[in-house]
């Protein structure tokens, strides 16, 4: 028998807020000292009460919306009852029956594949455990941190579809705003639910597993694909799947059992009695869809259509909002000084995107304007720097920050465009090179490229290249006569 995988995937993604979801607790814990961004809410002392964060409530109906979802007329919180250590209360408030919103979907890809998207709904991050000599400690600056979790529909089928699914949606939160998306630091954590069914069936496998907590897409997709094969091969030897919650193992490549995993009945939900029902207008939510940034599909196609460019570079410049506007802005100095859209993406994408890699730069780090980018193929475009010298340039300009005219000043760059000049450097390497040009002459043409090649030398790299070619060959010519 056949068998096919079935992949539902939770998100959870850590919103950008200041503040807790519960609380005025400063939300930006990162490397702050243990147990210092907390008070009697988030450690859940009783007779603390919660208070609903606005900012997080805004920014997971704008996720919604930007994942075509149903907004209710009105929502709430419930309790979700567990016990571990680092669930200060012995409950999340989490959201159940009536969650924030529903019924949405997401394109994963060019061929405009659709997936699901049960609900986006808003709860409240754990605490964080740390075993360390044998002992376990708890840090509570975690805790209560705004945590939204983005539920697809069991509609992937592959280690490959859970990775493209999960790197679309980072990179619509990422463009939001809402998430910074980085998975090593756990601000955003992908927990794939897989089961396996006959090929053909319609059906859903009455048990799952779910691998908790993976860190990175390439994770996601090894980690899938391994289940896949271990599910596969119990139920090909006439075993049965067990309903667990699975860790991967990342140093030997295998999944491996943590605990069972729970329903829905177990957590014993119930309406958090110390919030009130949320009520959300349609004032709100036309609001906050007239927020809505430019999406990257959205961007992708404006690129294409308005630039010209290429399906390639237009996803690449795309994939990041920062990059994208770093490149818009470009565009905008481009106009006034006669460099066209696709001349500035071979740049982007070629030249800053080699260099961002080799010093392991983000945009934001780049010292170099988009406008000093314009200003560097200005002079290119005017023939007073050659490809080559533009690139030796570039590299200065990105070491440093400083514009182009300076650095091409300092180093005595400037491309050799004097036709007398030229003409005599032609003539001086014609005359020292009497084989290649006897072979020219006898119509081995390709010679001429080594002839080039020497004038460019003779003129240390500053010789303008096309001058150099029609002066060549008007000298080579004149011989023949």
């Amino acid at each position: 028998m056949e068998f096919e995988a079935v992949i539902g995937l939770e998100v959870h993604a850590q919103l950008l807020t200041r503040s807790k979801m519960f609380c005025g607790c400063s939300a930006e814990y990162a490397g702050a000292p243990p147990n210092t961004h907390v008070c009697p809410v988030c450690l859940g002392m009783p007779g603390s009460l919660p208070i609903i964060n606005r900012q997080a409530v805004e920014m997971t109906l704008l996720t919604a919306l930007a994942l075509h979802c149903d907004i209710p007329t009105f929502s709430k919180f419930d309790r979700k009852n567990y016990h571990y250590p680092d669930l200060m209360k012995g409950y999340q408030i989490s959201q159940y029956d009536l969650p924030l919103s529903r019924n949405g979907y997401i394109v994963i890809d060019e061929a405009g594949t659709r997936v699901g998207i049960r609900r986006v709904h808003l709860e409240e991050d754990t605490a964080k455990v740390f075993h360390v000599d044998g002992a376990s400690l708890i840090d509570v600056n975690r805790a209560g941190v705004p945590l939204m979790e983005i539920v697809s529909e069991p509609e992937l089928h592959s280690g490959e579809d859970a990775r493209a699914y999960a790197a679309k949606l980072r990179q619509i939160l990422r463009y939001l705003g809402v998430c910074s998306g980085d998975m090593e630091k756990g601000a955003l954590r992908v927990e794939p639910n897989i089961s396996l069914r006959p090929r053909g069936a319609t059906e859903l496998a009455r048990t799952r597993t779910e691998i908790k907590n993976l860190n990175s897409l390439r994770a996601l997709a090894q980690a899938v694909e391994y289940e896949i094969t271990r599910q596969r091969k119990i139920l090909e030897a006439g075993g049965t799947i067990a309903q667990e919650t699975m860790g991967w193992d990342e140093a030997r490549g295998v999944t491996v059992p943590q605990r069972s995993k729970e329903e829905a009945h177990d957590y014993r939900y119930f309406p958090e009695p110390d919030l009130p029902r949320l009520e959300i207008s349609r004032a709100w939510v036309e609001a906050l869809r007239a927020r809505l940034p430019e999406l990257p599909d959205e961007t992708r196609a404006r690129l294409m259509r308005d630039d010209g460019l290429s399906a390639y570079d237009a996803s690449v410049i795309a994939a990041e909002k920062e990059i994208a506007a770093y490149y818009d802005r470009a565009v905008e100095a481009g106009q006034a000084r006669g460099v066209d859209a696709k001349t500035i993406a071979h740049w982007v994408t070629g030249e800053l995107f080699r260099l961002m890699k080799e010093t392991g730069d983000e945009i934001g780090a780049v010292k170099i304007a988009p406008a000093q980018i314009v200003d560097l193929m200005a002079l290119v475009h005017t023939g007073a720097l050659s490809h080559t010298m533009a690139k030796s340039v570039f590299e200065a300009m990105y070491a440093t920050g400083r514009d182009a005219h300076v650095i091409v000043a300092e180093k005595g760059l400037a491309q050799i465009s004097d036709r007398a000049a030229l003409q005599a450097i032609v003539q001086k390497v014609i005359a020292e090179n009497p084989k290649p040009v006897a072979e020219y002459l006898a119509g081995k043409t390709a010679t001429a490229k080594f002839l080039i090649g020497q004038v460019m030398k003779a003129s240390k790299g500053q010789a303008n290249p096309a001058l150099v070619n029609e002066l060549l060959v008007e000298q080579l010519q004149a011989l023949t006569r």
